[in-house]
């Protein structure tokens, strides 16, 4: 786990994911201070190298990248958005998960749901019902 982020921070995300689209959705329609930027990682126009990452390192697990250049991968990325996001009820939430045992039950949780993130529906605007996510793992 590591230290608080600095804001803004760039959330990069799965558009063609469908529960990370509505999960990132919700976090949209929250945050209104500027404090996250929405990044999709399956445009066509994204360009991983910029972040110095590869597509596959962005697909396998969620990535939030702060002011100052840290990342904060997988299970760690959700505090940092939930601390952006207004009221005490995601503040709190931030700091339960960080608690030891919560946070090693919430990481084997995600490192299952990462896994099998490839084996839901993909968005329908993807065409051919699936989205290139780079299955290659």
């Amino acid at each position: 786990m590591k230290a608080r982020p600095e804001f803004p921070l760039s959330v990069f995300y799965d558009g063609s994911c469908r529960v990370c689209s509505r999960e990132i959705d919700h976090y949209r329609n929250l945050e209104h201070g500027g404090k996250l930027i929405f990044v999709d990682i399956s445009a066509p126009d994204f360009e991983p190298a910029l972040y110095g990452r590869s597509r596959r390192e962005f697909m396998v697990q969620m990535h939030v990248r702060d002011a100052g250049g840290r990342y904060f991968l997988g299970v760690d990325s959700f505090p940092a958005i939930w601390e952006a996001l207004p009221g005490p009820g995601y503040h709190r939430l931030a700091k339960l998960i960080r608690l030891p045992g919560i946070h090693l039950l919430a990481t084997l949780g995600y490192r299952l749901f990462a896994r099998l993130r490839v084996y839901l529906p993909r968005r329908r605007d993807c065409g051919q019902g699936h989205c290139d996510i780079g299955h290659s793992r």
